[in-house]
């Protein structure tokens, strides 16, 4: 069992240490579930939302009891086993409760995974957690903020059909409300936009143009469109730790331990003629392994002063 150090406490949060004392992170998984599961069961006769925000797989990693050991990379690989039952015990439930037909299921992440002592431990085993994406949570890079999202509408989603389309979380906003008839006053998530065209069909233009990404580190904001992003300084953005077994591993230092290229880095450090900042095609360099903007100065041009609007 983890506990948290004394400075990750929430002191000022009303009840925050005699929730501490009581809490058992082991037994978060299956406590949740239990939970989400009778919430299903009340609900059943009319039309609900359930917001499932679940520990899974964020750190620290404290799979349940069942589970450790269950992978072969780790707590890191043991705490996603967990996930993997969790999400299939709601869906049994849906169907238990024959709501299956008539039920919107969303899976997706709020970031990418992160490489944490936990994270090292798992690529070592040979667990890639953000695939073949460069970079980790917190970082601009694609690994930092392109995550899954997985949706299930029987009749309505086509199964297994896959959108290049781009969007975001704070769409669901305006797609739920879309979905529901309910309405937004211009000042409910202005940055919102409906989505329901791209999960139950294939639209022909985008729904959305372009989305800014906000890593850790204010200098590199960036900004998406189309088959372009644009970073606005060096390197991820991201956790800034140099050494393997640091719980903050990031940026150049990451990739040395990673394996993976980029062009601005070598040996785990920024190259001195490296440019100041970034330009990624990932319609032809998903990975990010190219940054082409002395190839394409008036793109970047462009996306620098569409992000400063």
């Amino acid at each position: 069992t983890q506990r948290f150090p004394e400075k990750m406490l929430a002191p000022a949060l009303s009840g925050g240490r005699a929730a501490h004392a009581l809490y058992r992170d082991e037994q978060v998984g299956a406590t949740l579930t239990d939970k989400a599961l009778a919430w299903l069961r009340e609900h059943r006769d009319q039309p609900f939302f359930l917001y499932f925000a679940t520990p899974h797989i964020h750190h620290p990693f404290t799979p349940g009891a069942r589970f450790k050991g269950s992978s072969q990379a780790g707590r890191y690989g043991d705490f996603i086993q967990e996930l993997d039952w969790m999400v299939g015990e709601v869906m049994r439930s849906l169907e238990e409760l024959k709501l299956r037909e008539n039920t919107l299921v969303i899976l997706t992440s709020d970031n990418g995974g992160m490489l944490n002592q936990g994270g090292q431990d798992a690529w070592q085993a040979g667990h890639r957690l953000n695939g073949h994406l460069l970079g980790f949570k917190f970082d601009a890079w694609e690994g930092g903020h392109r995550v899954p999202f997985i949706a299930r509408w029987p009749g309505k989603i086509e199964a297994g059909s896959v959108s290049d389309q781009l969007v975001c979380h704070v769409d669901l906003l305006a797609t739920l409300a879309s979905l529901t008839g309910g309405s937004l006053r211009d000042t409910d998530g202005p940055d919102s936009v409906d989505i329901l065209p791209a999960l139950i069909g294939a639209p022909e233009t985008p729904v959305r143009d372009h989305l800014v990404l906000a890593p850790q580190r204010k200098s590199n904001l960036a900004l998406r469109e189309g088959r372009w992003v644009y970073i606005a300084a060096q390197g991820g953005g991201g956790f800034q730790g140099n050494k393997p077994g640091d719980h903050a591993l990031g940026g150049p230092a990451a990739l040395k331990f990673t394996g993976e290229i980029n062009s601005d880095i070598e040996d785990g450090r920024l190259k001195p003629d490296a440019p100041a900042e970034q330009l990624y095609d990932l319609a032809s360099d998903p990975s990010q392994t190219r940054n082409v903007i002395r190839q394409h100065p008036e793109v970047a041009r462009r996306l620098k002063a569409r992000l400063a609007d």
